[in-house]
């Protein structure tokens, strides 16, 4: 974990969840006198902000932590920034994250949509505002996370998976595997696609997380071709799922019981083998 410097800045809020935990409206700023923490490099953009009755409030779009600089415009994307969220990224994310957690999936608590009363000029003349998401994790580690953590913090959250163990696995990848997969079984039983399963889009709590490039029903993609090919898009996220259980396996020592997990897939209607599902 790595401490930066930041200033809160002036704000306006975008959207709200009805929440106590006030706006943090801080950006990264090597003379600003708040402190936020990146907890490993994979974290580009993302920094635990405070903790909070137990939990971890965490903002995303704070800056780039990957360099001196706060934020780098490699001209990609139009007006894509590396350190920076765009606005119309943040609502999907709040609001799909929502839609997601009210199905009943273990995700981040939203908070805030804010938009920082900070001017940034990109190479191209276009000038932003940064905006911030602001939600609350259990765990602020992700699976991807675990090469940066000491092992016994990430043995504490496995730990705590024993509440999901209602089959008496002596496996803790079939656990998480039960969670995961039951996961995927209820985003895809409501047509909503992810797309963006990996190991750094959960935490060690089993946390889903990221939703800026998700869709549903109620929050599709725009264009005619994006949501031609989604359709195609939802079985590959059942050997993405099964890749991140599989690095679960590999970090705590596990040899894969591929008989036992292919049976989790099945029990909840997927058929790895054919990669489709019956939704």
């Amino acid at each position: 974990m790595q401490k930066y410097n930041a200033k809160e800045v002036e704000y306006s809020v975008i959207r709200s969840n009805d929440v106590s935990v006030p706006p943090l409206p801080y950006f990264r700023d090597s003379s600003g006198e708040k402190n936020i923490v990146c907890v490993s490099p994979n974290h580009g953009r993302s920094y635990v902000l405070c903790n909070h009755d137990g939990r971890y409030i965490v903002g995303k779009g704070n800056g780039l932590s990957y360099t001196q600089y706060s934020y780098i415009h490699s001209g990609e994307f139009d007006d894509y920034t590396w350190g920076l969220l765009l606005a119309n990224e943040a609502i999907r994310d709040f609001e799909i994250g929502i839609e997601v957690h009210d199905l009943g999936i273990k995700t981040n608590i939203m908070q805030y949509v804010i938009e920082l009363k900070k001017e940034i000029i990109l190479a191209n003349g276009h000038v932003l505002h940064p905006v911030l998401l602001q939600y609350s994790v259990e765990s602020p580690y992700r699976i991807c996370d675990a090469a940066y953590v000491s092992r016994n913090k990430i043995l504490e959250q496995v730990a705590s998976w024993d509440a999901y163990n209602k089959r008496g696995y002596s496996e803790s990848h079939l656990v998480a595997a039960e969670v995961l997969v039951g996961n995927l079984q209820i985003l895809h039983s409501n047509q909503i696609l992810h797309n963006a399963i990996h190991p750094q889009n959960y935490t060690w709590a089993l946390e889903l997380l990221d939703f800026e490039i998700s869709c549903s029903p109620k929050h599709p993609y725009g264009s005619k071709e994006e949501a031609r090919i989604v359709k195609d898009l939802f079985s590959r996220e059942l050997l993405q799922t099964y890749d991140i259980i599989n690095h679960i396996a590999a970090y705590l020592n596990e040899t894969v019981n591929h008989i036992e997990l292919e049976n989790i897939f099945s029990r909840h209607g997927f058929d790895i083998k054919s990669c489709s599902s019956s939704y």
